[in-house]
Parts: C-alpha cells; structure tokens; sequence
C-alpha cells in the first residue's frame, strides 16, 4: 500500500463480542519490529483470530517477502498490491469524490491530485515515500464454512486498507501539522472513545459489502 504519510492512524470497528489487541507503534514497538492488530473471539477461542501486521519501509513496495515468512508459508501467500489513485479498486458503494487522490489537491503541501503515473513521478522525486506492507492472517476453523469465511475476511481486509488509505491521503490538510503531542493525545482518546463505543454504543463503521 503506497502512502506518503509517516504517521499513520487506524479506525476500527469493535462489537461486544470481539476484542482487538493493538501495539501503539510510537509507545512500545521496538524498532525494526512489525506493529501487530490481533482480533480474537471470545466464543470461539483459537479456532477464530485475525492478524494483522504492518512493516513500513521506504521503498516502493519492491521488497520481496518483507516480513520473513519461511519459504513454505510465503509460497501461498498471495500478494495483493493497493494504487489507492485507482478507481477501479473501490467499491462503488464505498466511493466519495471528496476521498478520492485522483481529484485531491492539498493547500498546505501542493501534493495531489494523483495522475496513473503518480509513483514513478514520486520515486523521482525529492519527497519521502514509503510501503505500509500488510500481512494479514485469518483462520476461522469451523467445518464446512472455513474457506468460505477466511476469503470473505481477507476480502474485506483489502477494502478497509483501500478506503483507509485513500480517506489518509485526501485528509492529508488536516494532519500535516500535527506534532507527535497531539498524535499521541488523539490516541488515546480514541481509545477511550472505542471502549466507550463497546461498552455502551452500537456498531458503527463500514459495513461488510457482498460476499
């Protein structure tokens, strides 16, 4: 997934029956070290958790299997790239034109909109670019509906990281100016915010489209 922000935040949507475990990278992961999101199940145990982690790295999304996977594992992983400047890989359900790279242009930092070739153009340039690799690990073990499900999440997955993504860089006005104090505060605001959501709210976010 292509971005040009450092920092990146992340929404997600919590119900009464899921808890989701995640490290501030700017707290406690050590340098170096993927910042991993695990979502567990309180019914079902181990036979139902997904994991996500996140490398970030200053490339162009040419580093071979960036998380190190054995050669087994990394052989049936399926890569899937993310242009967030691409329509064609947004949902029109999900679809606003103020939220998308194509037609967005920053005041503050003249980036944008962003053309088919905006990565060649960035990695010929003087701005700082990196890779948010994404490794996403599902298992859902339930006879007769496990690939099912484990497709129908990873799906899902690949559409969160595509919104989010192109929702960062069209926000980018709001956030350029931030200091690490405030990306820190709004943290754990958030934070409390999503307790408060589990405990007390309903379910809020973006819906699951069509299997």
């Amino acid at each position: 997934i292509q971005t040009l922000s450092p920092y990146l935040t992340a929404r997600c949507q919590v119900s009464s029956r899921c808890s989701r475990q995640k490290e501030p990278w700017f707290s406690t992961r050590k340098p170096g070290m993927p910042t991993p999101t695990v979502a567990l199940n309180e019914y079902m145990k181990e036979d139902f958790f997904i994991k996500i982690e996140t490398w970030h790295k200053p490339d162009m999304g040419t580093t071979d299997n960036p998380h190190g996977l054995p050669p087994e594992e990394w052989e049936e992983t399926e890569v899937v790239p993310i242009d967030i400047a691409d329509r064609s890989q947004v949902d029109d359900m999900d679809y606003k034109p103020d939220e998308d790279p194509a037609l967005f242009h920053s005041e503050k930092t003249g980036r944008g909109p962003l053309g088919p070739g905006w990565k060649k153009e960035l990695h010929n340039s003087n701005c700082p670019y990196m890779t948010a690799y994404k490794l996403v690990t599902v298992h859902f073990r339930w006879w007769g509906l496990q690939g099912r499900v484990e497709s129908y999440i990873h799906k899902q997955e690949k559409r969160l990281f595509t919104n989010f993504h192109r929702q960062l860089f069209c926000w980018l006005d709001r956030w350029v100016d931030l200091t690490m104090d405030d990306i820190r505060r709004m943290e754990e605001e958030t934070q409390r915010e999503l307790d408060q959501m589990r405990n007390e709210g309903s379910v809020r976010g973006m819906q699951a489209g069509e299997d």
